[in-house]
């Protein structure tokens, strides 16, 4: 392992290295993955001179702690948390210079949920199919962080405009998603739309990057039986027997057999990222786009 590398201090509870994802391989059963909230992932490679396709850490709800062999400069986006150097604060969603063996440590997620740590130069475990994501459902790309895990770090960019900070996108306190009318919306009682629009839901704790789970008013269906399963695509809205809808996320499969009503347009995925269990969510169905 060359110099430049970072060593994990504290793994936490659920934190992964993503980049933008793997595309175009869903005939192989292989999911996008790559961030969740990938606005807040791109502004933190922008903070520190990186293409917004490299490669970040994702933290979930508790952060995490690392200690670079070299001198780098980093850079803390999404979900608000305190930021410390060797126990000393700094700033979070602005460049950090970070000088070699001092201790980074991205504190746990004040609101929102998940937290992004980019480097100069990113990091750079070993692309599959193209990308260096960790993808929970199949099992694809590097493993989840885990403490004394080694990973290698790239050149930084020699030359790059200077950012002190960028403005972002606050973590929602109401969960609002738009849904376009989806391939079985037919499948569903005659009220079910008007149901899912007027229904007072919750962000479940069983969420994850797989599929945001809902709690709330269940959706009745017209049409029993078993559907043939069938391709999905991201930000689907799945309804299972117990009629709560699902929404997808990056890590979700890439066919499913229950019926999709609704799906979720890309720009609303990164407010559902960062929104915890029991937020307050509403959906507001809208025309096929």
């Amino acid at each position: 392992m060359t110099d430049r590398a970072l060593y994990v201090v504290r793994a936490g509870a659920l934190t992964s290295v993503q980049d933008e994802g793997r595309h175009g391989h869903a005939h192989l059963g292989v999911p996008r993955s790559g961030a969740l909230d990938l606005p807040a992932s791109r502004l933190a490679n922008r903070l520190v001179g990186n293409a917004i396709g490299a490669a970040v850490l994702e933290t979930t709800l508790n952060g995490c702690a690392v200690r670079p062999r070299c001198a780098v400069t980093v850079a803390v986006t999404g979900a608000p948390c305190p930021v410390t150097l060797d126990g000393r604060p700094v700033a979070w969603g602005a460049p950090v210079r970070v000088p070699p063996g001092a201790v980074v440590e991205v504190g746990a997620a004040t609101h929102g949920v998940r937290s992004y740590l980019a480097f100069a130069g990113g990091i750079t475990v070993e692309p599959v199919l193209g990308s260096r994501s960790t993808d929970l459902l199949s099992g694809l790309g590097p493993p989840l962080l885990r403490d004394g895990a080694a990973l290698p770090l790239g050149s930084p960019a020699p030359a790059y405009p200077h950012v002190d900070e960028a403005p972002a996108p606050g973590v929602p306190r109401e969960l609002v998603l738009r849904v376009c009318p989806g391939p079985r919306a037919d499948w569903f009682a005659a009220d079910a739309t008007a149901v899912l629009a007027a229904g007072h839901y919750r962000v479940s704790s069983a969420s994850n990057r797989i599929g945001l789970r809902t709690e709330g008013p269940a959706l009745r269906r017209a049409v029993e039986g078993e559907l043939p399963s069938e391709g999905m695509v991201l930000g689907a809205v799945q309804v299972p027997p117990d009629g709560r809808p699902v929404v997808f996320l990056a890590d979700h499969p890439t066919t499913g057999g229950y019926p999709v009503i609704g799906v979720v347009p890309e720009p609303d995925l990164a407010a559902a990222a960062q929104a915890a269990p029991g937020t307050p969510l509403r959906f507001a169905p809208v025309g096929r786009p």
